[in-house]
């Protein structure tokens, strides 16, 4: 009997906290019982060399440190204790925690880019979300700054690698939709006709976004620590070979 796959594969822990990998359709808090609180909240409880790891209480809380949206997948730092709460979410609001992630979006870039330097979309936007015929946002705008770099694309899509500079809500959806490239499968910025193509013709369902990987400074130390997904894409990445030809 094959060995079943955690579906929420813990990346790395110390006391206080612990970086999980998050997997595509999974609330990480607005679901109680059923969101990514809850379900590692049980799993501590029930795990006793996991909960003497973390050090926590017999009475404890799991907080989230940062947001993920529910069908975005990735590197999500959790806190058991209090002090390591306040201390990392401090860093990621100085912006001090550097994140990259790895989208994959509609339409093609210059073959000259794939692998170069990184490139910029800067339009300012609302600190509210948008939708997809207005994804600036209503209310007044603010700097706004993503970088992406082309990692590799096919006949209709790019995987791109991106580092976000500001922390805007859908700062990464929102910008590649302004910018002619919206991520694939997005109900919010998308095309509807475009996701129901992929679900029909290609079996394809999940948002192309991912928090690949997240750098920050370990708490009461001066190292920094990057902390990487494991998850292979296995769907992004079958969607890119399907859609041939590549281009070099």
């Amino acid at each position: 009997m094959a060995d079943l796959i955690d579906p929420t594969p813990i990346l790395e822990l110390q006391k206080g906290w612990l970086a999980v990998d998050k997997p595509c359709g999974l609330s990480v808090h607005n679901d109680p019982g059923n969101d990514l609180v809850s379900i590692m909240a049980d799993r501590i409880r029930s795990d006793a060399l996991l909960a003497n790891s973390l050090g926590v209480p017999k009475v404890f809380h799991v907080h989230p440190v940062h947001r993920l949206d529910k069908e975005t997948s990735g590197v999500i730092l959790l806190a058991t204790d209090n002090l390591v709460l306040k201390n990392l979410s401090e860093q990621f609001i100085k912006g001090t925690v550097k994140k990259k992630y790895l989208a994959l979006v509609h339409g093609n870039f210059d073959p000259e880019l794939i692998c170069k330097g990184y490139q910029v979309w800067d339009t300012f936007l609302s600190k509210t979300a948008g939708g997809r015929n207005n994804p600036i946002g209503k209310g007044k705008r603010v700097n706004c700054t993503t970088l992406y770099k082309v990692l590799r694309q096919s006949l209709h899509y790019a995987l791109l690698e991106i580092k976000l500079l500001t922390g805007r809500k859908h700062q990464i959806r929102r910008h590649a939709k302004i910018y002619g490239h919206p991520v694939i499968c997005d109900t919010r910025y998308g095309s509807k006709k475009s996701i129901q193509y992929l679900k029909d013709t290609l079996s394809y369902q999940r948002l192309g976004l991912h928090c690949n990987s997240l750098e920050f400074v370990l708490p009461g130390q001066k190292n920094q620590v990057c902390i990487t997904s494991q998850n292979p894409l296995t769907e992004m990445v079958l969607l890119l070979e399907k859609d041939c030809p590549v281009l070099p």
